[in-house]
């Protein structure tokens, strides 16, 4: 019963002191400068939100921001998850030579620093006249070894004996795929959307380096546009835009956890 007890502290303590952070933000995104810098810092919700509010849309135009992240970040999320389970179901339920050769070279770009990659893909995207669109910033991105490998491990979970008899049945291929296979993937499918969703959200080297004019910028770029002198920040207005950026990615998470739990269980079990 102690050892009980203690464990439930020790729990709750570190559950304080991971969330503390976002509290800290989220209370001082609702403050003034003065406040959140002085000696002792205020650890209540303030009035200047309405305040805050007006300066960081003056800033950053923070609908605008909010639609390109958004614009972004959904649609690569859509493809991504459809490009990697196709690659998967095909490393997995189909016979080719020199499979496993080809798997092993996709998870061997796992090694390759992202850095490595910018100066040839921004050449690329400028050859073909891409550059400062939002599409320069998704379709590099949408080839991830993560993803492939997560799906194929779970792939490798469903029964082959189901896509053969919806073959005899009269079922395309493509068929076969959407109706038959992705419905029976809904938690693999889950955690690689929470997956992909958080870094193309999070994503700011390439879009930095790709989007040339404010009016594309997705939030993590935008954000950076607020640096400034240490005595000339507003850290309450910088604070709201963080606030901000992080609710997408805590609802998604949310609402998606058991099925991101679920999927990355799945992948790591093979009956």
């Amino acid at each position: 019963m102690t050892r009980k007890v203690i464990t439930y502290i020790l729990l709750i303590a570190a559950v304080i002191v991971s969330l503390f952070p976002f509290y800290f933000m989220f209370v001082s995104a609702t403050n003034s400068n003065a406040e959140i810098l002085s000696s002792t810092p205020l650890l209540t919700f303030g009035n200047r939100l309405a305040h805050n509010i007006t300066q960081l849309d003056k800033k950053i135009n923070i609908l605008r921001v909010l639609k390109n992240s958004l614009f972004i970040t959904i649609s690569y999320t859509m493809l991504a998850v459809l490009f990697h389970s196709m690659a998967g179901y095909a490393l997995v339920k189909y016979d080719f030579k020199g499979k496993s050769i080809f798997f092993a070279m996709i998870m061997l770009t796992m090694m390759i620093p992202a850095q490595v990659l910018y100066i040839p893909l921004f050449t690329l995207m400028n050859s073909i006249g891409m550059t400062n669109t939002h599409a320069a910033v998704i379709l590099p991105a949408l080839a991830n070894a993560f993803g492939v490998f997560l799906m194929r491990q779970n792939m490798m979970n469903f029964p082959t004996s189901i896509i053969e008899a919806a073959r005899i049945d009269g079922s395309s291929e493509i068929g076969t795929f959407f109706k038959v296979v992705l419905p029976n993937m809904k938690p693999a499918l889950g955690a690689l959307s929470i997956y992909m969703f958080m870094a193309m959200w999070n994503s700011f080297m390439w879009p930095l380096i790709v989007l040339s004019t404010k009016s594309k910028y997705n939030f993590p770029v935008a954000l950076a546009t607020l640096d400034g002198n240490t005595w000339q920040k507003d850290y309450g207005v910088t604070m709201l835009a963080a606030a901000i950026s992080v609710i997408p990615i805590m609802i998604m998470f949310v609402v998606g956890q058991k099925q991101f739990i679920s999927g990355l269980m799945g992948g790591a079990v093979k009956e």
